[in-house]
Formats: structure tokens, sequence, C-alpha cells
């Protein structure tokens, strides 16, 4: 690998890999931080037999050899020697990347991982405002990360003086809390279908669906629409009723489960990513969701203190997995 360079930095390839799409982009690090990033190239998973032949197409895109380092994020837990994706069938083996990938170090980490990655190192115009004080996010203490998309991630950014650590988890599988009576129907539904019922089946892609159905079974009503993403596109327009309340339901289930994951990782701030935090931006602020976030009895006064922010970079993953490489990599 090219030593690093103050003025040009050392190229790196940056990769994330989800069940439907492959992305990839040639990067530059310096001192542990993104200085670089190119345009993306994004690929259908379905269109290749592997990582390999992704990442070898890539090169020929590129016309030129790749870098011998890579930052990958992959839409998976990083444990055991065979990484399984959601929804895609490559099947990657981490000892076996050197010799596959042609490159001489790696670092691999889990999609979520690098999304958090990604917000330690965003410019401060990456990041958007949703509630709380108009502020900075803190340079030192703990940000909570947590991101609505096909699932819940969930993650823990620490930040030192000498620098920052993220701490991957699953926070997004806590039990789910209703609130109101509302919400208890929803959780009585969903308790007939699922033996548990985590926050992650509310605070979803899929659990505009389950809040949809539920609101519908008190009101009596048929479910009309059974497609999540003409259910999501009807909620974000207004031009359905019952999906604009079960919109405002998810935004104040995403506000009450960001408030109790800020409470038990004892954050300083907070910051919502994922694929539908970008859909729902713009609705958010207008929503309960800054109600739910503070109302935590005693600490309601602390929790209206904590600045809540969106990132705004569309592909956070993939700027994430480089900078995931230059920390771990940064001597």
């Amino acid at each position: 690998m090219t030593e690093p360079d103050v003025t040009t930095g050392a190229e790196i390839v940056a990769a994330d890999i989800g069940g439907t799409h492959a992305r990839f982009a040639i990067a530059r690090i310096h001192a542990g931080r993104v200085i670089d990033i190119g345009r993306e190239t994004v690929m259908r998973a379905a269109d290749h037999a592997s990582l390999q032949t992704a990442w070898e197409a890539f090169g020929a895109l590129l016309g030129r050899p790749l870098p011998r380092a890579a930052g990958i994020a992959v839409a998976c837990p990083v444990t055991g020697d065979v990484l399984k994706l959601t929804n895609n069938p490559w099947i990657i083996r981490p000892a076996m990347i050197p010799e596959k990938l042609g490159v001489d170090s790696f670092t691999l980490v889990n999609d979520f991982e690098a999304v958090a990655h990604a917000v330690a190192q965003a410019p401060a115009t990456s990041l958007r405002r949703i509630c709380g004080p108009d502020a900075p996010l803190p340079e030192t203490g703990i940000i909570t990360i947590v991101g609505p998309g096909t699932g819940m991630g969930v993650a823990q950014l620490h930040r030192t003086a000498a620098g920052y650590h993220v701490i991957a988890t699953e926070g997004g599988h806590v039990d789910f809390s209703p609130l109101d009576s509302i919400e208890d129907a929803v959780l009585a539904r969903l308790r007939r279908i699922h033996t548990r019922v985590s926050a992650e089946r509310i605070v979803s892609g899929p659990g505009l669906a389950a809040l949809y159905a539920a609101l519908a079974g008190i009101e009596g009503r048929a479910v009309t629409v059974t497609d999540d993403k003409i259910l999501w596109t009807a909620a974000l327009a207004g031009t359905d009723s019952l999906a604009a309340a079960a919109l405002d339901r998810f935004c104040l289930a995403l506000g009450s489960f960001a408030g109790n994951t800020a409470l038990s990782q004892g954050a300083g701030a907070v910051v919502i990513a994922g694929g539908l935090g970008l859909r729902i931006a713009d609705h958010l602020p207008q929503s309960g969701f800054a109600q739910r976030f503070i109302a935590k009895g005693r600490f309601e006064a602390m929790m209206a203190a904590l600045p809540v922010k969106l990132i705004t970079d569309p592909q956070p993953g993939l700027f994430g997995a480089a900078a995931a490489y230059a920390q771990e990599h940064r001597s």
C-alpha cells in the first residue's frame, strides 16, 4: 500500500455490501480520517456471482489496478468464519479476503457500525437538527446513533480527547414499550404473531405496516394496502389518512426509543441515521418525535438539552467503511 501523504492521502477501496446492492468507491485517507471519497459505483448483487466478481467488475470499470487496502461494510453480523448476508446469496469468508480481493490489509465491519464511523467523521454540514439545542455534536462523551431501515440499527460513539471508539450493539432488539392505549393495542396484535415484540418490529420499514394494520383493527376497517413501498409513499404524501396516522405513530415510537437508548447509553447527543431517517427528515420535526424523546419524567430537562440530529450523507455506509479502515490503520 502507498505510504500516506499529507497532501494526497493513501488510497483504499471502500465497499458497502447490502442485500440488494454492492457499492464501491475509491477513498483517500490520512491520519485516521477520510479526506476524500470518489464517485460511488452501484452494482446489483443479483448480477454478480460473488463479492470477488463484483470487486473485479469495479476494477474493470475504473480501468486500473485497485488499491491493495479496503474498508468493507456488510449487512450482517461480522462473526464466525462464514458471513451470510440477508437477501444476498453471496458467501463471504473473512480469512479469504486478502487472497480473493488482492488486498494486503482490510477492515471488515457491520453496516451500522460503519454508519457510526461516518457520524464520527461527518462534517457539521452533513448533520441536520431535528430537535434540542442547535449546537454541534459534543467533542467528548457518548453519542447515541439509531437508524431505522429494514431493521433498527443502534450504535454508540465514544469521543475522547485522544480520538473516538465505535461500539456496535443490537439495541434495536430491546422490548417494545407502549405508552398509551393505542400502542397497547399494537402490542397486543403483534403478540399474536410474534412470541416477543421488539422495538424493531415497530420502528423499522416493515413496522409501518404493523402500525397500519393495528390502527385499521381499532377502527374496524379492512387493511387496504399490503405493499410496504406503496404504504410508505401514501403515508409521506398524506394520500391515505390511516397510513398518515400510522406514520405519526411511527415517529412517536421512534422518539420514545431514541430517548430510551440515549438514557441507557448516557448520551450527550443523538444522531438519527438509516434509510428511513432521510425519508422522514422533513416529517420528524413536525411530528411528536421531540415530545416523546424528552418525556422521561424526572429527566425531562436533561433530555431537552440533548442535540438530536440527522445525518444527511446519502451513503454513510460507504463513507463509514473507509473511516473504519482509516481508524484501525491510522498508524
